[in-house]
């Protein structure tokens, strides 16, 4: 069902080209961009307005694919949120299945007939959700349960009075480091040591009703943080040494589980690994058979300081000058579209284009109004739109209905959001 797009594209500011795609004549091209797209629309959109920039989109596919090197790339759903862009991904050459991040998504895209090869990426117990997947042998098919503990088998037998349907089951592994008795990492799974992971596997083996299909390592220690930061080059130069040591102690961890599996006589479909941020090093790992990225499509700002990949941002929002408080002051409304994580400044919506804008210490990204200082305000007028970043991809378009898709200066298509689609996971 993937099928490739015709391979002619757009070109995009900074690739092929002496302008970096984050430089200010590249933000203040884009604002003439997108300013007139939206003035072409025919039509008011409703704001936020929520764009990505399908030349950006497409480049930076192009480059995610690159650094895999034939690994291929499972698309992270919950860094899209967008069926028309999960779909665009999977059209890709490179890109097959997708990492959801619920049941009931997976099953959503299941049936509407996104992918047929859907892994879920965190364990379930959403029992509606579950009991829709025991009941439907075509989504027992398409569709892989990730579970670190026997109670998530549990929860399954507890909704369906026949094994008659097998469930497809992967393992997550922790894939965090070991430092000086400390755990670094995301500390997802309780599954670190070789024994506990070998345990559960034969668990899920010998139990009626399951097949144990793949594993998961998620080094979010490697894949998720930012490690060429020019404000913070002593904090950079540690990740990158935790990085380092990180990758060599998973290629040992990685070599050691998919041996001890390999006894147990049921040979695993995928050995699934790293993001966006960790490509190169999780493709190289000969256990891993298929590595994941969603964020290095759309690349939010948290993902701007990586020495792996130049940051070619492509998903915006755009909100409207309602107030000129003062000189060197405009007030756009709305704004406060935080991002999740740790709180902190790194969290906020970043205004983008057109450049030399900031937001003010005293409101920040307000609820229903957001200040902006910086020579930037020269430019700007009642009613004209300043776009922003988010600092995370996928979380701006819970949002919004639509996600309004740029080519060139023209917006091309409204593709609906899963809130546009009524959904909310």
């Amino acid at each position: 069902m993937h099928q490739a797009r015709p391979p002619a594209r757009p070109a995009v500011a900074g690739r092929g080209t002496s302008v970096p795609p984050t430089s200010l004549v590249a933000r203040n091209r884009l604002a003439d961009r997108l300013r007139t797209a939206v003035a072409a629309a025919g039509e008011p959109l409703p704001t936020p307005v929520f764009v990505v920039d399908l030349d950006a989109f497409d480049a930076n596919a192009d480059d995610l694919a690159r650094r895999a090197a034939g690994t291929p790339i499972r698309v992270a759903s919950k860094s899209l949120r967008v069926p028309a862009l999960i779909t665009r991904a999977l059209e890709h050459p490179g890109f097959a299945g997708v990492l959801c991040y619920t049941l009931a998504e997976a099953l959503w895209l299941e049936e509407h007939d996104v992918s047929d090869d859907l892994v879920v990426a965190y364990p379930s117990v959403d029992r509606a959700a579950l009991a829709r997947l025991v009941a439907s042998p075509r989504a027992a098919s398409r569709i892989t349960l990730m579970i670190d503990d026997p109670a998530h088998l549990d929860a399954v037998d507890a909704l369906r009075a026949s094994t008659a349907v097998p469930i497809r089951i992967a393992i997550d592994v922790d894939a965090g480091l070991r430092w000086a008795g400390r755990a670094i990492g995301p500390q997802r799974s309780p599954l670190f040591d070789l024994g506990s992971v070998v345990a559960l596997a034969r668990a899920v083996v010998d139990r009626k009703g399951f097949h144990l299909v793949g594993l998961m390592t998620y080094e979010g220690q490697v894949a998720g943080v930012p490690d060429a930061v020019p404000t913070q080059r002593a904090r950079s130069a540690i990740v990158r040494r935790i990085k380092e040591r990180s990758i060599a102690q998973l290629g040992d961890r990685r070599a050691a589980v998919a041996e001890a599996l390999a006894g147990l006589g049921e040979p695993l479909e995928f050995f699934n690994a790293g993001g966006s941020g960790s490509l190169e090093s999780s493709a190289a790992d000969p256990v891993v058979t298929e590595v994941t990225a969603g964020s290095g499509l759309l690349v939010p700002t948290l993902f701007d300081h990586y020495r792996a990949f130049e940051p070619r941002p492509a998903a915006f929002f755009g909100l409207p000058v309602t107030r000129i408080p003062g000189p060197g002051v405009v007030t756009v409304h709305g704004g406060g579209l935080i991002a999740s994580g740790p709180t902190g400044g790194d969290r906020a919506p970043t205004p983008w284009a057109p450049s030399g804008l900031e937001l003010t210490g005293f409101e920040g990204a307000g609820e229903v109004q957001t200040p902006l200082t910086g020579p930037g305000t020269a430019r700007l007028g009642i009613g004209d739109l300043v776009w922003f970043r988010h600092a995370k991809s996928g979380e701006p378009f819970e949002h919004g209905l639509h996600a309004h898709l740029l080519q060139g200066a023209e917006l091309v298509e409204a593709a609906p959001t899963y809130r546009g689609h009524g959904l909310a996971f």
